[in-house]
């Protein structure tokens, strides 16, 4: 499934000179991966999380499989560490702002994703975009996704519940890294 996630974002890389409208401009696309594995007893849940930053924007795709079906609440964590069985390692929601936690949202956690639709085949795609969002190599600036922990949650988040929106258990983990940085340019004629 990663390699699917890789091959659609050098797609992506590959697509973004030739749809320019401007000829002679740079444009830098900064990519992050997460490989998400199963967590608290679920043995079949597997997935990937890829960031991609073009033009001051931010783009999530995650897909899993193997999920149990139904609306499961997924978020970004604060701690980049998968390493505990139940994946509590990762730490509460991302939430620099010190926001309440909510739909996806300028006013909510930074890490609030809403909710992951698992169909009966265990499979399931959720994409959002945030501004707010930023891909870095090195450093932690206020909005880096790298070096935090992408959680798919038991249950499904009721956007109320403070501050974890009551989505239950922690079902699939995976550390955000930093994959890659390539800057295109256009040419005049």
């Amino acid at each position: 499934m990663r390699a699917f996630q890789l091959a659609m974002a050098a797609a992506l890389l590959s697509c973004a000179a030739c749809s320019s409208d401007d000829e002679g401009t740079e444009t830098t696309i900064m990519t992050a991966v997460a490989d998400i594995e199963a967590k608290s007893g679920n043995t079949t849940l597997q997935g990937t999380a890829t960031f991609v930053q073009q033009d001051g924007k931010t783009k999530l795709t995650l897909t899993v499989t193997g999920a149990p079906p139904g609306e499961h609440g997924a978020h970004i964590h604060e701690t980049g560490d998968c390493s505990a069985a139940d994946a509590a390692s990762a730490g509460g929601h991302w939430n620099p702002a010190t926001h309440d936690h909510g739909m996806p949202a300028p006013t909510s956690h930074l890490g609030d994703l809403g909710n992951l639709t698992v169909k009966a085949d265990g499979t399931g795609t959720l994409t959002l975009e945030k501004t707010d969002w930023i891909i870095v190599d090195e450093g932690d600036p206020a909005g880096d996704v790298t070096g935090k922990a992408i959680i798919i949650h038991a249950n499904v988040d009721d956007f109320t519940t403070q501050p974890t929106g009551n989505a239950g258990g922690r079902i699939g983990c995976g550390v955000i890294q930093f994959e890659s940085e390539e800057t295109i340019s256009t040419k005049e004629g």
